[in-house]
Parts: C-alpha cells; sequence; structure tokens
C-alpha cells in the first residue's frame, strides 16, 4: 500500500462509523460497575498514561531509522575467556548466519562475569580467520580498564589492509563507565580531551566509525524507566559531541562518529516507541546545533534485567519479542542475549537459538521490509510523543546539572533512577508485574539446561581509576525470587525434603480450586512445595492429614461461604495441631475473629508475596 497516513482508510467502509462515545458506553456495561481507571488504563513508570483505546494518528511521518528495506545487523555475543574457544564460537557463528560480532571484554557492562582478556595477543587468537572485508560488523563492548583494546583491534584490522571496508564501532563510552563503575582515572576536563583523541585519531586512520557509543543500558540495568534512559543517552551523547567540537571537530563530522545503544525488553510497545523517540530526540538536539538531522545508527541488545534462572526457556519468548520490537523500530542491530545468560556462559545450542530467533524474523517474518510499521498507529505514536517529552525534561535536568558527567558526580541520575527502581521491586514483590516461571506459574524440581562449565573471570581494575561516585547497579528482576528458590533448593540437597505448606482445604473441590491453585502458585514462587488434596470428609480429617504431612505450615483455602461457616473453627484447629496458619483471601469483616482464631497471615492478589514468603523461611528456620 502507497496510502498517505493521513488517507482515510477503505477497509469495512460500507458499516457505519462509530464513535468513542458508543464504545465507551458498551465497555461500562462490560465492567459492571468497575472503575474504568483502575481496569483499562495503566501506567509506565515515568507516570505515561496508557489508554485502552487510541484513534489512528493523523498528519504524522514515518520516523527516519535503517534504511528501508534494508535487514539490521545479526549481531553474536563473542565472550569465552579462553581465547581459542571464543574463535571457534566466532567463526561458527558467522559460517551460520551471524552478520557482526560483538567482542565482550571482562568488565563490561553486560559481561555477567565472563568476557575476553584485552591484551594483543588473546585478541589475535580471537579474531583469526575472520574476514573483515567482507560485511562484517565488529562492534566492542568495552569496560573501562580495558580502553586500550581498541587500537589494538585496529591494528589488528588494518594489518588486513581493510580499514576503510570493516564496519567497526569501537563502543567508547567513558560517562556510560563511570555510571556503571563509580571510579575514573581522571575529571572529565581531561578525560574528554583523551577521548577526542582517540576518536580523531580512528577517523584518520580510515575507519569509517561510528566510535562513540551513548549507552542506555546502564539506566535499564539498574531499574530505570525508559525516559531516564532516553535523557541519559541523549545527554551522554551531547557531552562527545561538545568533545569532539572542542578538540576542533566540525559538528557536522563530529555526529557521524557517534552512535546509540538502547535494551529492547518484552514491552513491545514501549520499546518501540522507546527506539523511535531516541531518534527524534537527537534530531531536536542536532537542529539545536544548527544541524539538518539525518539518521544516527542505533544498536539493540536485548533486556538483561528480564532473563531468569527459574523456567530459563520463557527468556525465548521475552527476547523474541524484544527482537521483533527493537527491529520493527528501526534499529541499525541487533544482539540477542541467549536465553541461558542467567545461568552461566551459554552453550552452543543457547547461542544458536540467540542467532536464530533473528534470522526468522528478518527471513521469514520479513520484519525488516517496511520502513516504521508503527507510523501511524494512534497508541504508538502517543507513547512516542508522551516519552519525546517525559525523556525531554530530564535531559533539560541534566543539562542545568552541568551535563551527563556532572549529573552523575551530583548523584542526581542515581537518585532518580533508584526511585524507580525500588518501584518495579516493589511491583514485583506483589507481582502486580509478572515473571512467568519465576514469580508466577513457576514448576518445582525442574530440570535447569546446560551451560558451559567455565569459571568467572576476576573483574579487572582500570589503572589508577579512584571512586568518585555511587555506581549504578546491575540488577536481574527476578533475583528476589531466585534467592527464595534456592533457600529450597539447599534444603532439599541436605535434608531430601523442601519446605512444605499443608493446604487445608474446606469445602467442596469445585469451590476450594481457585485459591487452592492461587495459594499453589503464591508459595511455590518461593520454593515452598504446596501438599494439595481433594478435600476432607470432616475438620478433624484435615487435622488428621495435616499432622500426617509432616508440614508445619497450613493455608487455610476455600470459598468466601466457606470461610464464613468453617473457617475460624477450622483456624483455631490447625494452631492447636501446631500450625502456623495462613489463610488464602482478604479477611474482610472476618478479620479479628480469624486472627483470634490463629490465623496469621492473609495471602491475597497484591499482597507482599516476597515479604510473606521470606518470613514464612524465617519461622521454617527457626524450628529447624
Amino acid at each position: 500500500m502507497n496510502e498517505p497516513l493521513n488517507s482515510p482508510l477503505t477497509l469495512a467502509a460500507e458499516f457505519p462509523a462509530t464513535h468513542a462515545a458508543e464504545w465507551r458506553e458498551l465497555v461500562d456495561v462490560a465492567l459492571k460497575g468497575a472503575s474504568f481507571e483502575k481496569r483499562l488504563v495503566s501506567q509506565t513508570y515515568d507516570g505515561l498514561r496508557v489508554e485502552p483505546l487510541y484513534p489512528r494518528a493523523v498528519g504524522v511521518e514515518p520516523v527516519a531509522g535503517r534504511k528501508a528495506g534494508a535487514a539490521w545487523t545479526i549481531m553474536q555475543r563473542v565472550d569465552h575467556p579462553d581465547p581459542l574457544a571464543a574463535n571457534k564460537q566466532a567463526l561458527s557463528d558467522l559460517e551460520n548466519g551471524a552478520t557482526g560480532l560483538t567482542l565482550v571484554m571482562a568488565g563490561s557492562a553486560n559481561a555477567n562475569g565472563y568476557g575476553l582478556d584485552p591484551s594483543g595477543k588473546s585478541l589475535k587468537q580471537v579474531l583469526n580467520g575472520v574476514e573483515f572485508g567482507f560485511g562484517i560488523t565488529i562492534d566492542i563492548d568495552l569496560s573501562a580498564a580495558a580502553r586500550g583494546v581498541v587500537r589494538q583491534i585496529a591494528a589488528l584490522v588494518k594489518a588486513h589492509g581493510t580499514a576503510a571496508e570493516v564496519h567497526l564501532r569501537t563502543g567508547l563510552d567513558p560517562v556510560g563507565s563511570f555510571a556503571a563503575t563509580g571510579a575514573t582515572p581522571m575529571p572529565w576536563s581531561e578525560l574528554s580531551k583523551s577521548f577526542a583523541g582517540l576518536v580523531r585519531d580512528l577517523s584518520s586512520q580510515g575507519f569509517a566509525g561510528p566510535f562513540a557509543v551513548a549507552d542506555s543500558r546502564i539506566i535499564h540495568n539498574a531499574g530505570g524507566s525508559e525516559a531516564q534512559e532516553l535523557a541519559f543517552a541523549i545527554a551522554s551523547a551531547l557531552e562527545y559531541l561538545r568533545a569532539l567540537e572542542a578538540a576542533g571537530m566540525p559538528l557536522d563530522a563530529a555526529r557521524d562518529l557517534i552512535y546509540f545503544r538502547l535494551t529492547a525488553d518484552a514491552d513491545e510497545f514501549l520499546t518501540i516507541a522507546k527506539f523511535r523517540a531516541l531518534r527524534k530526540l537527537w534530531a531536536r538536539v542536532e537542529q539545536a546545533c544548527g544541524l539538518t538531522p539525518k539518521p544516527t545508527y542505533v544498536a539493540a541488545e536485548t533486556a538483561w534485567r528480564m532473563l531468569t534462572k527459574r523456567d530459563p526457556n520463557v527468556n525465548l519468548l521475552r527476547m523474541t519479542i524484544a527482537v521483533a520490537a527493537a527491529g520493527l523500530a528501526g534499529a541499525d542491530s541487533i544482539l540477542a542475549l541467549p536465553h541461558t545468560l542467567p545461568l552461566g556462559l551459554p552453550d552452543a545450542f543457547a547461542r544458536r537459538v540467540a542467532r536464530n530467533t533473528q534470522l526468522v524474523l528478518l527471513e521469514e517474518s520479513n520484519l525488516a521490509k517496511v520502513s516504521d510499521p508503527a507510523a501511524g498507529s494512534g497508541a504508538i505514536e502517543a507513547l512516542t510523543s508522551e516519552l519525546c517529552a517525559a525523556a525531554w525534561t530530564q535531559f533539560q535536568d541534566i543539562e542545568k546539572a552541568g551535563g551527563a558527567w556532572a549529573a552523575l558526580e551530583s548523584g542526581l541520575v542515581q537518585k532518580n533512577v533508584a526511585a524507580v527502581r525500588a518501584a518495579r521491586q516493589a511491583a514485583i514483590a506483589r507481582r502486580k508485574d509478572t515473571l512467568i516461571g519465576t514469580s508466577d506459574y513457576p514448576l518445582l524440581g525442574e530440570k535447569l539446561p546446560a551451560v558451559l562449565n567455565v569459571a568467572r573471570v576476576a573483574l579487572p581494575k582500570e589503572t589508577g581509576a579512584v571512586a568518585g561516585i555511587e555506581p549504578l547497579p546491575s540488577i536481574r528482576l527476578a533475583e528476589p525470587f531466585e534467592a527464595l528458590r534456592d533457600k529450597s533448593d539447599a534444603a532439599l540437597a541436605k535434608t531430601g525434603l523442601r519446605p512444605k505448606v499443608f493446604l487445608a482445604t474446606l469445602g467442596r473441590l469445585a469451590d476450594f480450586t481457585p485459591r487452592a491453585m492461587f495459594a499453589k502458585n503464591f508459595y511455590e514462587a518461593g520454593g515452598i512445595e504446596a501438599l494439595g488434596n481433594d478435600g476432607f470428609k470432616d475438620q478433624a480429617d484435615m487435622v488428621a492429614a495435616f499432622k500426617k504431612s509432616g508440614a508445619t505450615l497450613a493455608c487455610l483455602c476455600g470459598s468466601d461461604v466457606a470461610y464464613a461457616e468453617q473457617a475460624t473453627s477450622a483456624a483455631k484447629a490447625l494452631a492447636d495441631a501446631g500450625a502456623v496458619v495462613h489463610l488464602a483471601g482478604r479477611p474482610g469483616e472476618q478479620e479479628a475473629a480469624l486472627k483470634e482464631a490463629g490465623v496469621k497471615t492473609f495471602v491475597f492478589v497484591g499482597g507482599d508475596v516476597l515479604s510473606t514468603l521470606s518470613a514464612a523461611y524465617d519461622r521454617l528456620n527457626a524450628e529447624t
């Protein structure tokens, strides 16, 4: 279709037009008095309102990004500490569909305990046999201690006589390194000159670049919001633009040597909006500098924060959504983190799946064929515009603080990110934000996939660097639940038994099943095995079954009617039998009576799952 974006849709034109007011009337009927705002309207962590329905956006143009119809570059991590093994992985990746390699240095933002030794001898082994002049992209995921590797890799490439042909992105990001490590070898006033000199040197050697990266992964890994990622990325890029201009480089040439690295996660629409917003924001900066905007290079990497150790196969779904979103949003290259990365160094199978996911989306789903397919979508256009506004406000705050480096020194960035991180962690604890396979629908006793038996490497330290600020942490949202599951596994290994909760069911099977299933999901998310049943003939039978189970924790499960009739006496009987009694559901008017009968805790949707499970472990440990 070649219709302009603001042309009227002709599909189903024979039907009468409908209006938002008519739709809202039908929605109110379906809600049966429930709150429209609470049920159907949500908010992002930037406070952006997400409506359930948007009209088509009119008068908009596609966001200029990756060349129309061109495939994005399929990047693959090279992070095995053994250079010979890393070389074998790299060559296999290139032979089987990857079109670029990301050289992950030990200690870099997403090295996660592995990575390459930055010595010249090691790197020569890693890149042995790589044909640089065949359109292969080389991207370096630098650590602060490995800045010298840039010149070494440049020399290796030049030794093959392909400096003008190879796509070399060197990943220079002193601001990001400062944010991630909290340390710097010198003030920015001096470091910026060294940075600019290295960029100019690489450019003078004939490499096309870009060389300096504004990397938002540091913010995403620390739990930050989309607007915070964008503001930090734009502010970092502006620091680099100023440094290059101060070194005598024309702005038009300087901007071509800067690129962006954004995180793509499983929130598909927000990811698409974020990538589109970045291009709009940078175009605004270019205009402010007196430049005519042109598409900048945007590299995508799937999110570390969203990955889980438990039920890691779900990571495949998260990864696929993230790759699709980044591809649809016009990313120039995409690096998919293998789904087993939280467990250790991924094996050949995990690497192949990460690579082939992109190949399928490119070659079979043809996601790259349309340039900015989200253009005109009411929802995504609205999210893009609102993200631009929110990010620009935060970017202005960073500028008022003196720029990205100064904002880190003052703690402004860390404080803002910490507030969002706390909100995310609270939402995870209450399962408002769900992690399938971890916080919801866990599988105790699952067999985890294999990873390579490779020891983690020691983190290298930057020579002469001194701590100057509070570093931004790198987290995974699943870690608190995983810690509880680890406790359960440790108990199983030590005693042959997991911690247990007896489900004290009341009434008929059909009546108690919903809350019994909820309770099973609730407790097993923390590794506490739920002992289910088909019901009991009477209260004495239930108490006898509890005593026989060997559990010390019991959770009453039943319908509201059963609770009104039996919960108080059942709770007292279980407490008299030595049980720590919980009840599945909100207590309502019975709360005082239930507590007096012995109920210690109520578990319900929206409650703090993590604190409840942690308290249960504390009680269980006290009894053993």
